[in-house]
């Protein structure tokens, strides 16, 4: 299986690259207008001078089977556009793109060329939170704050609440009734958000704070009188009287620990099986991100 890897940024190198370089039956093709970064990525790879490309032609010239888009989002557009009308499936990072009104057009062009577009919500995948979802889920509560980092309100939410935002709708065990958005905002930055997703039975909230004071992702599931809690992706804490804590394995690949790898192998598999993967249900996550930008630009023009 011939598949490209188009940007080689910190998370192609760091997730990507080693679940796809270490397949032997993928044949790794590289693409950056960088040639340096494309040298030492490749030659770290051990690749040919042949699956080294600076533009997106000679990537395409090849007759690629499929394709990972790791390049900055305001590219995403652009090159997904290039990819879908070559007929290539395509994985790409979230988001598709900043407004929602590219990504609808992204999905449709996807369906009506009949080709698979995949959006990497690698959350869906990861085991902690696989695991989460066959627990009860009354209530569900997910946290993922940083330091020091309140940033433009587009950007913070499509580049990283987005993540928060679809880890909720995989969660959420029935129809959403009732959607609420709070958010601090300072100088036409944003602080924090939080989202209230509601339904018969359950209540999911979702919050980022870029000025906690501390890096942490937490996810907390409850209901009948027990709680499963999965921090930093690595560590499952089951309550139910006496916790029991399970940790991640010392040998357990960060890919496959954040759900990157099974995330890869499932979009292989799909396109080796001539299966054509729907990224609709990805725009409903996009979907859901523009209403709380909204509801964040606001909040803004209101003050």
């Amino acid at each position: 299986m011939k598949v490209g890897c188009i940007g080689l940024g910190d998370i192609a190198q760091k997730a990507y690259l080693p679940v796809l370089g270490s397949r032997p039956d993928v044949e790794l093709h590289l693409q950056t207008r960088t040639p340096a970064t494309l040298a030492r990525v490749a030659d770290d790879l051990h690749l040919p001078q042949e699956r080294r490309h600076t533009d997106l032609d000679s990537l395409l010239a090849e007759g690629l089977d499929a394709a990972f888009v790791h390049a900055p989002t305001v590219v995403h557009p652009e090159i997904v556009t290039r990819l879908l009308k070559a007929g290539v499936p395509t994985y790409v990072d979230k988001p598709l793109a900043y407004e929602l009104a590219e990504s609808e057009r992204l999905v449709r062009l996807a369906e009506e060329r009949g080709v698979s577009l995949a959006v990497g919500f690698n959350r869906r995948f990861a085991p902690g939170y696989t695991q989460c979802a066959d627990h009860p889920r009354e209530l569900i509560l997910m946290q993922k704050n940083r330091i020091g980092l309140p940033e433009e309100p587009r950007a913070m939410i499509l580049d990283d609440f987005i993540h928060v935002v679809d880890t909720l709708r995989f969660l959420v065990p029935g129809p959403v009734d009732d959607v609420t958005v709070r958010a601090r905002t300072e100088g036409g930055l944003l602080h924090h958000v939080v989202l209230q997703l509601a339904g018969d039975g359950f209540t999911a909230l979702g919050v980022m704070n870029r000025l906690s004071g501390s890096a942490e992702e937490i996810l907390e599931v409850s209901g009948q009188d027990t709680k499963r809690q999965v921090v930093n992706l690595a560590e499952v804490i089951d309550h139910k009287g006496q916790p029991t804590i399970r940790r991640r394995g010392d040998w357990v690949p960060v890919a496959r620990q954040r759900g990157i790898e099974q995330a890869v192998l499932t979009f292989l598999d799909a396109v080796r099986a001539g299966k054509v993967l729907s990224a609709r249900d990805a725009l409903a996550t996009h979907e859901l991100c523009e209403r709380v930008v909204r509801a964040v630009r606001e909040r803004i023009d209101a003050a």
